[in-house]
């Protein structure tokens, strides 16, 4: 799902001008980015351990929308700077400072709160959801210390074979998001970008209709794919697997089904397979998702044609208990 933040004029691609200018839209436009849920912080200080590695992060994000919460660990980088080998040496300096001095992050995160009372009142507002946290500071020791390390890159145009790399290289999961710039004739701005874990978010439902209770993403172990006559044939049934699939380095271990969503004019999940293993296809930065078993017809669940949803165009998020449960594609998300 890509937004585009424009005015009523005409706008044409350009660059930002250096890092620093990347980072201050990243701030500027950090709601509609991360979403209400998740506590963006533009700190930059060194972690790890005097006398062994240490960096600069240039940021970090606190993923409130689910539970227990996640850290990640933010780059902010731009294309034209040779992004896979700097991006690539950096994460993986993140990630040694990270796990050498964890306790580091988390006071670094506790003054950056103090410091930002309304991403504070986020994280104050989610322990009284969550009552199982005492105060921020086991919150926070909680994210540093319950968790493997996460990282965010954002940059300003995503590079072929970016995604290939960093799914191939790294065994900590590593989100990108892209945020074009553009300039108007007038010298106006406008910027397109996809927001944090769009497609795991569910779809908004249409005008009246009613939303089925959120699901938080921790919950989620299915994956729908939309897929037409004769791949699903070929592949899905016959190679009991399916592949150049875009999913989430977060979702990556969380995925244990895969449903068969058949296109017009079937608009009907029909099948369902227990998933073996989530790999890296070829070249192509996506996913290859390979069966237990071979996949099992179920009743079909059909798209209601009320005009509440669309036919899926990419992979969507549920789980068993809903697919199971379900009469058509609304219950789903």
């Amino acid at each position: 799902m890509t937004e585009l933040w424009v005015d009523a004029a005409s706008y044409r691609l350009t660059r930002y001008k250096d890092e620093k200018e990347l980072e201050g839209v990243i701030l500027e436009l950090r709601e509609r980015l991360f979403g209400p849920d998740r506590v963006y912080l533009d700190v930059k200080r060194k972690i790890g351990r005097r006398g062994g590695q240490r960096n600069i992060p240039d940021g970090y994000l606190i993923d409130l929308h689910r539970s227990p919460p996640q850290l990640y660990v933010v780059e902010n980088e731009l294309e034209r700077h040779d992004p896979l080998r700097h991006i690539a040496v950096q994460l993986l300096q993140f990630s040694l400072s990270f796990e050498s001095d964890r306790l580091l992050v988390k006071s670094i995160l506790m003054d950056a709160l103090n410091e930002a009372p309304d991403e504070r009142r986020k994280c104050e507002n989610y322990m009284k959801e969550h009552p199982d946290y005492r105060n921020l500071d086991h919150l926070l020791e909680s994210l540093v210390t319950q968790s493997g390390f996460r990282a965010l890159v954002i940059i300003d145009t995503v590079p072929e074979d970016l995604e290939k790399v960093l799914l191939e290289r790294f065994r900590f999961p590593v989100e990108v998001m892209w945020l074009r710039p553009y300039e108007g004739d007038q010298g106006t701005r406008a910027y397109s970008y996809e927001p944090f874990l769009a497609d795991i978010e569910p779809p908004s439902p249409g005008p009246g209709a009613a939303r089925p209770r959120p699901v938080d993403p921790a919950e989620l172990d299915t994956i729908v794919v939309p897929a037409r006559l004769e791949g699903f044939r070929s592949t899905f049934l016959g190679e009991n697997r399916w592949y150049a699939i875009r999913i989430h380095a977060s979702m990556r271990e969380q995925i244990r089904w895969i449903a068969a969503y058949q296109v017009a004019p079937i608009s009907a999940i029909t099948h369902v397979a227990s998933v073996r293993s989530v790999e890296p296809w070829e070249d192509s930065g996506r996913c290859a998702v390979n069966f237990e078993a071979a996949a099992q017809e179920i009743e079909h669940i059909p798209l209601v044609g009320d005009g509440r949803v669309t036919g899926l165009q990419g992979p969507r998020y549920t789980t068993k208990a809903r697919l199971d449960a379900a009469k058509d594609v609304t219950d789903l998300w």
